[in-house]
């Protein structure tokens, strides 16, 4: 508010100003402001309370566990023998959860007594026993042991899997169980608060929280990520990701990491694309898919520039099959598809997802840019071709490959790794399992594990592998480095006597 004051009166105001405000006030005739509280900032907002979304969302997750046949025998809880577990107790102090110290073992057969193989997490879809989770945690899979909440275990039915998306449901016979409640994707904005629950390194009914970091992460050609800072670990696989409604939003399924724990980043399957896969998965107990059968490729944008495309956009033919749905509609090497049926291809990864989508014979429209114009192609969707089964444990060991003799004591057959392989994996050196048996098979190794060292010594290739065994007492345990996927763990070989 604006103050005239008369300046002839300035020594009455000098006056009132020693005296004080309200003084001043009186001569000029105006009435004090008293202070407005500042309007509260968005950094003064409460944090929220997750107590009650535990309440109402944590009967609905339910702990996994994979069990598989091993012949002669099998690895100790966790694929760790005593002395293994008892390494971690004295250098740790405190012994890994989930693993009961065991006594001496009776001298008695175990052949195919079925072992522990994996842990993960997952959520009941619906009240008669239907549970959503991750592909990865079931796949090969000889038993799924499923336990809710309130310590009830059911023995679980694989319905159907999907790799592509990392997607599986099994079913329970159960009845009134809690089922969750499935979120809208669309809804969900970066930066709201989001929660987990699962099972993290066997610990069950672990909650954490974070937001929500990205949207739409590229990581895959099927699925566009929600990315979070929601602390994920092994075993929270094929948990729920909850927003603050206590809806479902996306399936915990990946993290980013470079020493196998969480490092800020995680991802989580959209329950949109997650459910439109279980749909297919308990209708038919498998997922199809269209394909027009192109190989495509990223528009940059030098070549946006050079053929006048304008913005970079679209998906870039690099080569067309043969007899595909691509070649019989006329689309070419060279061709930039923009929009499918109506929706726009901003980036390559777009297209496979909307393809992917569409059921097989359905009648498509493509805009194609090609030498300067934009034309309509019509296409007839194809049928991807189906993931092929896993194949069990107990499938790849009915027939072992022969072990060589260096490696026949511990019950191993290996062989070279390729140079893509050690690309693939990261590798400068190691040899592959081809076969697991008896001593091998006992301390928990299988087919498919890369051995990194044996008896304290580094291998990188078969020659170096057999001659550290060649070299090793027949008579005392062996210790094993390997790695499975992306973890690399010690076992102990123990020779028959």
């Amino acid at each position: 508010m604006m103050l005239r004051v008369d300046w002839k009166n300035w020594r009455a105001l000098a006056l009132a100003a020693a005296l004080g405000a309200g003084s001043l006030s009186v001569l000029l005739n105006t009435t004090p402001v008293s202070a407005q509280p500042a309007p509260p900032s968005a950094a003064a907002r409460a944090l929220p309370d997750f107590t009650d979304l535990v309440e109402q969302v944590g009967p609905s997750v339910v702990n996994i566990r994979t069990l598989e046949r091993v012949r002669q025998g099998g690895p100790a809880a966790n694929g760790m023998d005593e002395e293994m577990q008892e390494f971690f107790r004295r250098f740790f102090g405190v012994p890994l959860p989930n693993v009961p110290r065991q006594g001496p073992r009776p001298n008695r057969p175990q052949e195919d007594e079925p072992q522990q193989r994996g842990l993960g997490s997952g959520f009941v879809l619906t009240a008669d026993g239907y549970v959503m989770t991750n592909a990865h945690v079931v796949d090969g899979a000889d038993e799924v042991l499923v336990t809710l909440t309130d310590k009830r275990e059911f023995k679980a039915r694989i319905i159907g899997t999907d790799k592509r998306t990392d997607v599986a449901v099994v079913k329970i016979e159960a009845t009134g169980l809690p089922a969750v409640k499935v979120g809208d994707v669309g809804r969900l904005k970066v930066g709201e608060w989001v929660m987990a629950i699962g099972s993290p390194f066997g610990l069950e009914n672990s909650v954490t929280a974070g937001i929500v970091s990205a949207k739409q992460r590229d990581t895959g050609d099927y699925l566009p990520f929600i990315q979070t800072d929601v602390a994920i670990n092994p075993g929270n696989s094929g948990g729920p990701l909850i927003n603050l409604r206590g809806e479902v939003v996306g399936i915990n399924s990946q993290i980013y990491s470079r020493s196998g724990g969480f490092m800020g980043i995680s991802f989580a399957i959209p329950i949109d694309e997650a459910m439109r896969v279980s749909d297919q998965l308990r209708a038919q107990g498998r997922v199809t898919r269209g394909r027009i059968g192109v190989q495509i490729d990223q528009v940059t944008k030098d070549v946006a520039e050079s053929i006048g495309l304008g913005l970079v956009r679209g998906a870039l033919v690099r080569s067309v099959e043969s007899g595909s749905p691509a070649d019989k509609a006329g689309l070419e090497a060279g061709d930039i598809i923009l929009r499918f049926d109506g929706k726009t291809i901003d980036k390559a990864s777009d297209l496979p997802r909307l393809v992917g989508a569409t059921r097989p014979g359905t009648r498509s429209t493509l805009s194609v840019f090609r030498r300067g114009a934009t034309r309509q192609v019509a296409i007839t969707i194809g049928e991807l071709e189906p993931d092929k089964p896993a194949r069990k444990a107990a499938d790849r060991e009915e027939k072992p490959k022969a072990a060589s003799p260096a490696g026949q004591w511990l019950g191993l057959a290996v062989s070279e790794l390729s140079e893509a392989q050690k690309k693939e994996l990261k590798l400068k050196g190691g040899v592959r399992v081809d076969a697991a048996t008896d001593a091998a098979a006992r301390a928990g190794l299988r087919e498919g594990d890369v051995i990194l060292a044996i008896a304290n010594t580094e291998v990188a290739s078969v020659r170096e592998f057999e001659a550290v065994v060649g070299r090793a007492d027949k008579s005392k345990p062996v210790n094993v480095l390997f790695r499975r996927d992306e973890w690399a763990q010690y076992v102990l070989i123990r020779p028959s006597r």
